[in-house]
């Protein structure tokens, strides 16, 4: 809401500075965290100037919870990659394939799948996806079906649970849902998702799937336990991850915010790994670059909150929202996936929080506004390379492989996978509506 009556002013400058932000972060010509940082700086200074925004508001604006969450998790995170779990998960499980394309896709794809449940699936991806072109390499099969395994069924895969994509842990902020929250309502339909994707690849790469592989003794012979560099740390972590596991389930009883959960996390691992040394190499190792892209995106949603923006839009959905509830959810399902398609979903569901806020001030029932928001968001970011993160590193990776993913390899598996299981979720939402409305708690 606009704090003086400035008139049509603010809305114009706040909503000008945004869009201009939005549009180079597109572009990529500018580093998405440095166009943030600036963007929100530029939003507080007119916002000064204009008497609609002032560095007060920009810090409350900023959610606290969402930014702990993610520092907790990245902490935990850093500690389990030096002990070399991901790459002897990725051995292990391609080991008890024997080497058979189709059963390496499905297996590296689970074990993917269920990392990123709770941890980054971009750090997943950035270590499991090396392990993945070597066992390529070893068998003489094409490693592009096992990498976009990886890549589309942990995207797909990741909207189940409340910390396992930043879209939901902004949401579940939001909104006050719980982990639980997420399972009962959105883990169903990401799992007839997931098994949907998994059809999705058997199909695209049929030919690449049939070809019989090389050298499995030399597969076999490969030692798990030798990527295990630090068996002892790795233990710790892995507890101490079970426990904040256990935790994410009764957070809400505890009346503890999640971010909480995984602060309490992170600082049991580095007292219990680490209890003597500086931890600067392990903080250095955060991604820093990540966080402050998060608090920029929220400053700069929040000057367009105060200068009258968000009132304006969540006034026009209103009355589309009024007319027929469902039908408003199918619609923001659609526009989040094909904009989570074109770009980043990290800034178009930032842009939309409030907006869903406001629709809930003014009386409306919101809770299948947010489902249908996390789905859309999660299950569009398959549809290109650039629709999240873990896209770009797995098509970076495979570069170092026989057969790179090229943007046309990808539109042929991704916006396949991407198109069925946003069905998928307008299928739900039409059919089983009451799901998503009704009470959580």
């Amino acid at each position: 809401m606009v704090e003086h009556g400035a008139g049509q002013m603010p809305l114009i400058i706040s909503g000008t500075i945004f869009v201009i932000t939005f549009a180079l972060i597109l572009t990529e010509r500018v580093h998405r965290t440095v166009i943030g940082l600036f963007g929100a700086v530029t939003m507080v200074a007119a916002g000064m100037f204009f008497n609609f925004y002032h560095p007060a508001n920009a810090l409350h604006a900023i959610d606290f919870n969402t930014i702990g969450l993610l520092l907790g998790m990245m902490i935990i995170v850093v500690l389990l990659e030096d002990t070399g779990f991901f790459q002897y998960l990725a051995i292990l499980a391609a080991k008890k394939t024997k080497g058979n394309p189709w059963m390496l896709v499905v297996v590296l794809g689970t074990v993917t799948t269920l990392i990123s449940l709770i941890l980054d699936n971009v750090t997943t991806v950035v270590l499991i996806a090396p392990v993945t072109i070597i066992i390529a390499k070893m068998l003489k099969i094409s490693a592009i079906p096992l990498l976009m395994s990886e890549a589309l069924l942990s995207d797909t895969g990741g909207v189940a649970t409340l910390v396992g994509d930043p879209p939901n842990i902004m949401i579940g902020s939001a909104a006050n849902f719980t982990f639980n929250d997420f399972l009962l309502h959105v883990a169903p339909v990401v799992v007839v998702a997931w098994f949907v994707t998994l059809v999705v690849l058997k199909l695209v790469f049929k030919k690449e799937l049939a070809i019989q592989p090389s050298n499995i003794d030399q597969l076999m012979q490969m030692n798990e336990k030798d990527a295990l560099t630090d068996w002892r740390t790795c233990k710790i972590i892995l507890g101490v991850l079970c426990v904040v596991v256990g935790l994410f389930f009764v957070h809400h009883s505890l009346h503890m915010p999640p971010s909480m959960v995984a602060l309490i996390g992170a600082a049991f691992s580095l007292i219990l790994v680490s209890p003597k040394k500086d931890p600067q190499p392990i903080l250095e190792r955060v991604e820093w670059s990540v966080l402050l892209f998060f608090a920029a995106l929220f400053v700069i949603v929040g000057g367009l909150e105060h200068a009258g923006v968000i009132e304006l839009l969540a006034n026009k959905v209103t009355a589309l929202a009024s007319g027929n509830l469902v039908v408003a959810a199918v619609v923001l399902l659609l526009v989040a996936a094909v904009a989570s398609a074109a770009i980043d979903n990290i800034p178009f569901t930032m842009a939309m929080i409030p907006v869903i806020q406001q629709l809930s001030a003014h009386g409306v029932q919101v809770n299948i506004l947010w489902w249908a928001l996390a789905l859309g968001v999660g299950f569009g970011g398959n549809g290109t390379p650039i629709g999240s993160t873990a896209n770009v590193v797995v098509v970076a990776k495979s570069e170092q492989s026989d057969t790179p993913i090229t943007f046309k390899i990808w539109m042929k598996s991704g916006s396949a996978a991407m198109a069925a299981t946003v069905v998928v979720a307008v299928l739900a939402l039409v059919i089983f509506p009451g799901w998503f409305e009704g009470p959580y708690r």
